[in-house]
């Protein structure tokens, strides 16, 4: 499962839009009911107005329903293991729980699989705010 996960992100990263930093991304997250929302990185004139993959794939979860997210890949064509920001751990963490997976990859597929609450520890959380 992990490597479709895998599959998805890269088929995203070679749709990114970016002509600026040459640094194309790809995610791709799947839902406890098996659904896989895919994103990529997309660049503006207007720095820093763009938005990264993991949003862009958050973009399409939201709108098509939502769910448990259960695993997240992250693909980068110049870095391998490349992890999500800072802004989009916490756009993650909005909608994943501690123990959701995710997976940094190279070109070759996973190369570490890590949790998010391992990548944001004491992130800030929404249900305190209701």
């Amino acid at each position: 499962m992990s490597h479709e996960l895998f599959e998805a992100a890269r088929a995203a990263m070679a749709k990114a839009y970016a002509p600026y930093s040459k640094f194309p991304v790809g995610a791709a997250l799947r839902t406890e009911d098996g659904r896989v929302f895919a994103g990529a990185n997309i660049e503006i004139a207007s720095y820093p107005e763009g938005w990264c993959a993991e949003t862009t794939a958050l973009g399409h979860y939201v709108m098509g329903g939502g769910g448990k997210i259960v695993e997240i890949a992250v693909i980068a064509e110049r870095m391998a293991k490349c992890s999500p920001c800072g802004g989009c751990r916490q756009r993650l963490a909005e909608f994943c729980r501690p123990e959701t997976k995710l997976y940094l990859c190279d070109n070759a597929g996973v190369a570490e699989t890590v949790t998010m609450g391992e990548m944001l520890p004491y992130g800030f959380r929404g249900d305190i705010l209701k």
